[in-house]
């Protein structure tokens, strides 16, 4: 009697579709450069913010543009926050829309990994940082949501600079928690850090919007029709009270995506995508980590003072323990209880080293600082001190664990090509590169 044949178990971090791989891989890319430019520009900020020319940085930081008549007389920090970063979260937009749509992640079986690590990964920094400033003298509680962000372009910049040769499945899960983080974040924007709202402008923001959604349904491209609608849409949702970047995110979600069985060609999210992203990692955002980055040790009240503030500590500790704790405990969970397998060659400390990359909290983490404590004030210093602190630990953490992977893949890699010339027959581990 022949048994019925047993289903294979299904793996987590399994090699993906090549359509998407191959996608994900001019994400990485072009990501990966914005990181570098990134690192730059903080540093830059920093190095000045600290230098005899400190002033001259901080009078360019609040130098005022813009029509006082619309209320858009801001400074070139806030620009860049309200304006520049609205580029970034309508990529991201974009990005969340196809991975839902058209991506892998369509498929519950392989989005149930990534969004629970992505939920994980938020919400036990927020524990560790409320934990941390509730009842502690000089704590405050409002920016428990600040070490929740994982910045993906300066995580692969790291990933970068640490080699290139970690399975692709690893670098796609750290990218899709990203896009689900991001998500996140932008709930979390919207909701908790709109101190008013004004309901008419929000409203009439609705019109340009759905004008926008007409259009590119149509496949409309031109920037003269679409520009003018998607300004105003950002005009009108900052007068509304709500954080003008959410704009950006409802603009990228109008764009249709394609799905791949019923694809003639390039989508108009996969055009708009292309032409943006570039302009998204590679200025919108190092500007804004120009602007957002320049904090002075001395105007910060020491660096002893900044120290010894709960928010600092919070925000270190959510970045540098919590994200590594939810993101690899969520990752376990879901093998636990799905009875689930790692892909092949893939181990526990492959994603403990991601699970510390994830807590390279930048961009997103300076926003959410900025919300919650108000630019400029001592708990702002301090929390940009925490993130930048932060950051670098995780970093630091993150490279030593995967740089012990790397060379362990390395010698995998370099035993299967002896192999592969020895009969002629490409290996599996060969094509998992030749994918990247």
């Amino acid at each position: 009697m022949t048994g019925t044949p047993s289903r294979p178990a299904r793996q987590l971090f399994g090699r993906g579709s090549w359509p998407e791989v191959s996608r994900i891989g001019d994400i990485l890319r072009t990501e990966t450069v914005g990181g570098a430019l990134l690192l730059g520009a903080a540093v830059l900020a920093l190095v000045w913010a600290n230098s005899p020319w400190s002033a001259a940085y901080q009078d360019l930081v609040a130098l005022k543009v813009g029509p006082q008549v619309l209320h858009l007389d801001l400074s070139l920090a806030q620009w860049a926050a309200d304006g520049l970063l609205a580029i970034f979260f309508f990529v991201a937009g974009l990005e969340l829309k196809r991975e839902f749509v058209a991506g892998d992640l369509r498929d519950p079986r392989r989005a149930v990994m990534p969004v629970a690590a992505a939920v994980g990964g938020m919400a036990a920094p927020a524990l560790i940082y409320v934990a941390i400033n509730a009842g502690a003298v000089g704590g405050a509680l409002s920016g428990w949501a600040v070490p929740t962000a994982t910045d993906i372009a300066f995580a692969l910049a790291v990933l970068a600079v640490i080699s290139t040769h970690l399975p692709s499945a690893l670098r796609t899960f750290l990218l899709t928690l990203a896009v689900v983080d991001d998500l996140l974040a932008i709930l979390i924007i919207a909701v908790f850090y709109t101190s008013s709202l004004h309901l008419l402008p929000l409203l009439a923001a609705l019109v340009p919007l759905g004008l926008f959604a007409v259009l590119v349904q149509r496949r409309v491209r031109s920037p003269w029709l679409l520009l003018p609608l998607a300004a105003l849409t950002w005009g009108l949702v900052h007068a509304s009270g709500i954080h003008a970047t959410v704009a950006g995110v409802l603009l990228g979600f109008m764009v249709p995506v394609l799905r791949r069985d019923h694809r003639s060609g390039p989508g108009l999210a996969e055009q708009f995508e292309h032409r943006w992203r570039p302009l998204s990692a590679g200025f919108a955002v190092p500007v804004f980590a120009f602007f957002a980055a320049g904090v002075s040790v001395a105007g910060a009240g020491g660096i002893g003072a900044a120290l010894r503030d709960p928010v600092t500590i919070g925000i270190v500790t959510g970045l540098v323990v919590g994200k590594c704790v939810g993101v690899l405990g969520a990752t376990w969970l879901v093998q636990r209880f799905t009875r689930a397998s790692l892909g092949d060659g893939v181990s526990w400390w492959d994603v403990l080293g991601l699970s510390l990359l994830a807590g390279i909290g930048f961009t997103v983490s300076l926003l959410i600082g900025e919300l919650a404590f108000g630019v400029g004030s001592t708990k702002d210093e301090h929390a940009r001190l925490g993130i930048l602190a932060g950051s670098v630990i995780a970093a630091l953490l993150a490279m030593l664990v995967l740089r012990s992977r790397n060379r362990h893949y390395q010698r995998i890699c370099a035993a299967e090509e002896l192999d592969a010339d020895a009969d002629g027959v490409p290996d599996v581990y060969e094509r998992d590169m030749e994918q990247r």
